[in-house]
């Protein structure tokens, strides 16, 4: 688990990284088109920087149970209902992540001749790697909640 834990701070460091360079990269910008001497590449890196911040924010969200849900119908429901709907939906997410992480890579793979917005030696491969990257960490969410819901059970 101290790996795992680890991980999630790096990724939680990553995430607010990739955000604030975000935010700090479009300000510049704009204060350097005002000033008339733009930043030509800047909403390219952006938007870079955007895909791994929202899609690592993705798992850390997911992580922390502060995803947005629509749980009135589900919160009335016995527990042990409610228990079998978490486990059914786990078990759809994992089917959908295991589907994004294979093609995931695979896009990452093929894409990784050209290059990202017209920018000579970036490669498309590391916007297009956040969503499967993403992926597997959410993937090891899922599968540590699933393990939750079962140790909770034990212990009733």
């Amino acid at each position: 688990m101290k790996i795992y834990d680890y991980i999630c701070k790096i990724e939680v460091f990553l995430a607010r990284i990739s955000l604030l360079s975000m935010v700090v990269l479009i300000f510049a910008a704009g204060v350097a088109r005002v000033l008339r001497h733009p930043i030509n590449w800047a909403m390219d890196i952006s938007t870079f920087l955007f895909a791994w911040s929202c899609f690592l924010s993705a798992d850390i969200a997911w992580r922390e149970n502060k995803l947005m849900s629509v749980d009135i119908f589900i919160n009335k429901l016995p527990e042990k209902a409610r228990k079998i709907i978490r486990l059914i939906n786990y078990i759809i997410l994992i089917g959908f992540l295991i589907y994004i992480i294979i093609f995931g890579f695979w896009l990452s793979y093929t894409t990784r001749d050209r290059a990202f917005q017209g920018i000579p030696g970036f490669s498309y491969t590391w916007p297009t790697l956040s969503l499967p990257v993403a992926s597997v960490l959410i993937l090891i969410t899922t599968i540590l909640k699933i393990k939750k819901e079962f140790k909770k059970e034990k212990s009733s």
